[in-house]
C-alpha cells in the first residue's frame, strides 16, 4: 500500500504562512456543511461492532469503492482494521433510525441491542430499517492526520424508500428536498 506524504512547505513559504487552524475552529467550519448520517458496522470476534459516522464518501464507480474516516484512537479502529470488510449503512430521518443513530453514537451502549439487523452476503451486519447498505471489503486504508481512512470495495447494496437524515452544525436532523 502506497503511503501519501504531505506537500512540505520551502522556508519562504513557511515566513508567509497564515497561524495553523485549530481543531476547533475547523470543527465548527465543517459544521456548516449538510452530511448524511451513517452507523458503520462489522462483525467482531465475539460480536458485531458499530458506531454513527458521518465522514463518509463515494471514491470511484470503477471499481465501486466508498470511504469512512475513524479516530485512531477510537477504541474500535483496530477491530475496523481487522474485520477484513463493513457495512455503511445510510440512515433514514424516522424514529427507528433516530433511535439508533443515538445509540450507536454512544460508548457506553450495548448498541446492537434491540436494534433489527441480519449478517449480508459479506458476513457483516447490515441494518434492516437504514434507507441504504452497502456491504464492502476493506480495500484500502491510509493514514489521515489523526484518523484512519477506510476504503471499501462495496460487494452488495440494499436500499428502500425514505428521507434521509441529516447532520448539520452540531444538530441531527432531516432533510427536505
Amino acid at each position: 500500500m502506497e503511503t501519501i506524504a504531505p506537500v512540505s512547505e520551502n522556508e519562504e513559504d513557511a515566513a508567509t504562512a497564515p497561524a495553523p487552524v485549530s481543531a476547533t475552529e475547523l470543527r465548527n467550519a465543517m459544521g456548516h456543511f449538510l452530511t448524511g448520517v451513517t452507523i458503520v458496522t462489522a462483525r467482531g470476534i465475539d460480536q458485531p461492532y458499530g458506531l454513527t459516522v458521518n465522514s463518509f464518501n463515494s471514491v470511484s464507480l470503477d471499481p465501486p469503492l466508498v470511504l469512512w474516516s475513524l479516530d485512531l484512537g477510537h477504541d474500535r479502529a483496530d477491530l475496523f482494521r481487522n474485520a477484513g470488510g463493513f457495512t455503511v449503512n445510510v440512515m433514514g430521518a424516522d424514529s427507528a433510525c433516530d433511535e439508533l443513530i443515538r445509540k450507536f453514537s454512544k460508548s457506553d451502549a450495548d448498541r446492537f441491542s434491540g436494534a433489527n439487523w441480519h449478517s449480508g452476503v459479506s458476513g457483516q451486519p447490515v441494518l434492516t430499517d437504514a434507507i441504504a447498505s452497502l456491504e464492502c471489503r476493506l480495500w484500502a486504508e491510509y493514514p489521515g492526520g489523526d484518523h484512519v481512512i477506510f476504503i471499501g470495495e462495496v460487494l452488495n447494496i440494499s436500499t428502500r424508500d425514505g428521507r434521509p437524515a441529516a447532520y448539520f452544525k452540531g444538530q441531527l436532523s432531516a432533510f427536505s428536498s
